[in-house]
């Protein structure tokens, strides 16, 4: 059974930073495109960023430049190094995993098939 546990969320200043991570079990981790995403209550979730099982990566205009997703394979596990927050970027965020996903669809949330629980990021003002 393929497991997603997502941490690292919490508080923090506009301007700060916080790194989100995410473990997995129950898969090939290196066979897996990871993806990040976010979901404000009433609101669509969206992807934040995804990484390809090959490392190719997307972002959304919104992040670029102030967030990084990474993973280590080797321990089955993939980070979102969020810098200069903002309460905009507040929010739940999850982290997502297939074996499916490809660069044409890595930030489409519906490729996911596993998807771990969310972790709260909130950034104040």
């Amino acid at each position: 059974e393929v497991q997603l546990q997502a941490s690292g969320g919490g508080l923090v200043q506009a301007g700060g930073s916080l790194r989100l991570t995410c473990v997995a079990s129950g898969l090939s981790f290196d066979d897996y495109a990871i993806g990040w995403f976010r979901q404000v209550s009433g609101k669509v979730r969206e992807a934040v960023a995804c990484i390809t099982k090959d490392g190719a990566t997307y972002y959304d205009d919104s992040v670029k430049g102030r967030f990084t997703i990474s993973r280590d394979n080797a321990k089955n596990m993939g980070y979102l190094q969020m810098n200069s927050l903002r309460p905009e970027d507040t929010a739940v965020y999850y982290c997502a995993a297939d074996p499916s996903v490809i660069l044409s669809n890595l930030a489409s949330q519906t490729a996911y098939s596993n998807w771990g629980q969310g972790t709260q990021v909130t950034v104040s003002s």
